[in-house]
């Protein structure tokens, strides 16, 4: 009787397990359907209410991870958010198909690394890191093209606004999380910094936290659909940047860069 006892155990055992196994194959089919068929990425919370109840939704994901590995399309967690990517290995294959010939000039390149690597940041503490001045319509390529956002104001005589990036930053770049971004040490081994590092030489943690800081105001409903104001500036500065606003040869004339980096959609 105690033989019949521990069959009987033993059959419901593995009748459950194979009940969670079908429970859990159909969570990761629905996931992946959830994935393909979604137009943006979809944080993991919104893909879990979808999926039968009690399934862990980390395995769920881990499983799409590994299913898709070494595949011509991953799947990502891309700024908190899952979603399915063509493999970076492949990029070049597409690149061609997928170019367009309007190019990001290194300005507006150089402004938007010290936006990721010094948000919150105003206009003027980035034009004092560049050492010349920035255009406005740097800026307005950088918020139009979805990678920069308005943030708030500062707490400083003219309220500066300030800058910050935005997810689809992190989604056209490939990094997970702001702190992605390569370190003083990487970007030497890459071979963007050359010759020897000035002493106390150092690059900042970014953070993309959207908490505002302690010496930032929320901006108001009319920042967003007003005209930015020109910040410390006087009259004549202001004319001289409207000027490079309506020549888009004038802001790429400082870069000396007969190549900048291409504007790409993915």
């Amino acid at each position: 009787m105690s033989q019949d006892g521990d069959m009987l155990a033993i059959a419901e055992r593995l009748h459950a397990e194979l009940a969670e196994a079908r429970d859990h194959l159909e969570a990761v089919r629905i996931a992946e359907a959830l994935l393909f068929a979604s137009a943006e990425p979809l944080p993991e919370d919104e893909i879990a209410q979808r999926l039968p109840a009690g399934i862990d939704i980390e395995r769920v994901m881990n499983e799409l991870v590994r299913s898709y590995a070494g595949r011509g399309v991953n799947c990502r967690c891309i700024a908190g958010k899952w979603a399915f990517r063509t493999a970076e290995d492949l990029g070049h294959v597409l690149e061609r198909e997928v170019q367009e010939p309007r190019k990001l000039s290194r300005a507006a390149m150089e402004t938007l690394a010290i936006i990721a690597y010094h948000q919150p940041v105003t206009r003027a503490e980035i034009e004092e890191i560049r050492g010349v001045s920035t255009s406005k319509g740097t800026l307005d390529t950088l918020i139009e093209a979805g990678w920069a956002r308005l943030r708030g104001r500062r707490r400083t005589p003219g309220r500066p606004v300030t800058y910050g990036t935005t997810p689809a930053f992190l989604d056209h770049f490939g990094l997970e999380q702001i702190s992605d971004l390569p370190g003083l040490e990487e970007l030497k081994g890459a071979g963007f910094i050359e010759g020897r590092i000035p002493p106390g030489m150092s690059i900042p943690s970014p953070s993309d936290d959207e908490t505002l800081h302690e010496d930032e105001d929320p901006l108001d409903d009319s920042d967003l659909f007003m005209p930015l104001p020109i910040e410390g500036e006087d009259g004549a500065a202001a004319d001289a940047d409207t000027d490079a606003d309506e020549d888009p040869e004038a802001d790429d004339a400082e870069d000396d860069d007969p190549d900048p980096p291409t504007m790409r959609h993915r």
